[in-house]
């Protein structure tokens, strides 16, 4: 059985330090902080979410920044995001570049599929394009000296590394609903939901690609949406018939969540819909206050001491 996946829904990576990362997201990239909160696992550690005005699924880029937490660099390879690409109009492809450039961050021209783009790389050595497109009608959020006509729309896509692309394929076709779409070389495009920006992931085969080490400035997980959670349990159901290793549902509070690797070893989470981010603040003020789990509420103090103070507008 196909399910409805409708399209991506965050990528989330390891970063260092929470101030860069803060400075890169917001003060270059112009995106909004649609939410202040903690890793789940580790409540010492924040866990930032940037996007669009509400944080609307297909626009959210998230970040664990683990400086001075005992994590080592990863490196980049098989069975891992790669490459994370964001929308912005064709034409504003030269103002990002002189962006890039005052900024102290290199920019390098690229093109796939047709479409121009600019990769460049964060503090912690992530790596970014900003693809040039004119099919993305999505609402930006605009502000930090970026306008309208430049402004991040949203993820436009991933790009993944796995050594062998058939089981791959397979899975995302025949369960999770994507249509290949183009393929230039080693690299696949598939798509769900529609073969537009924020329904991409681009796999590259590559049979001799050392394996992915996960760590500060790699992507940790890559999410897809899907409408409503009795849509999520059918999949994971299914999935564990396959006899795919894959979670229970976690409440993420923003969403509730399952995760698993595809046969090419990157980890897939699916994530619903609702509640969404403003279930805990206002549209106005999102991200401006530091918000916790019900469950770690008692322990604020705690937790607020221990994590590092960021600064930001």
């Amino acid at each position: 059985m196909i399910h409805p996946i409708l399209g991506l829904h965050h990528v989330t990576a390891t970063v260092n330090d929470a101030q860069q990362d803060l400075d890169f997201c917001l003060n270059l990239l112009g995106m909004r902080l649609v939410k202040k909160t903690v890793n789940f696992d580790n409540h010492h550690v924040y866990h930032f979410y940037y996007g669009t005005e509400r944080g609307a699924p297909g626009t959210i880029w998230t970040t664990f920044p683990y400086k001075d937490r005992g994590v080592r660099a990863g490196v980049k390879g098989a069975g891992q995001v790669v490459t994370t690409s964001f929308s912005v109009p064709s034409a504003s492809l030269s103002f990002w570049r002189d962006r890039l450039q005052a900024h102290n961050a290199r920019s390098q021209a690229t093109t796939s599929f047709g479409e121009e783009a600019l990769l460049t790389t964060d503090p912690s050595g992530l790596r970014f394009e900003l693809v040039g497109t004119d099919r993305d009608a999505r609402e930006p959020w605009t502000g930090n000296g970026v306008g309208a006509a430049e402004a991040v729309r949203g993820l436009h896509g991933v790009t993944t590394i796995v050594r062998a692309l058939g089981p791959t394929v397979d899975l995302m076709t025949s369960v999770l609903g994507y249509t290949l779409v183009n393929k230039e070389g080693a690299r696949t495009r598939l798509a769900v939901g529609g073969d537009t920006p924020g329904h991409f992931i681009d796999v590259v085969e590559d049979p001799n690609a050392a394996p992915a080490v996960n760590g500060l400035g790699t992507v940790h997980h890559v999410a897809m949406a899907i409408a409503t959670a009795d849509e999520q349990l059918r999949l994971r159901a299914e999935l564990l018939q396959l006899g795919v290793q894959v979670t229970e549902v976690r409440d993420r509070c923003y969403f509730q969540s399952i995760y698993f690797r595809e046969p090419g070893g990157v980890l897939f989470e699916v994530a619903t819909i609702q509640p969404g981010f403003t279930v805990d603040e206002p549209l106005s003020s999102l991200g401006r206050e530091l918000k916790l789990p019900y469950w770690e509420e008692p322990h604020r103090a705690s937790i607020e001491s221990g994590l590092a103070p960021v600064e930001y507008r």
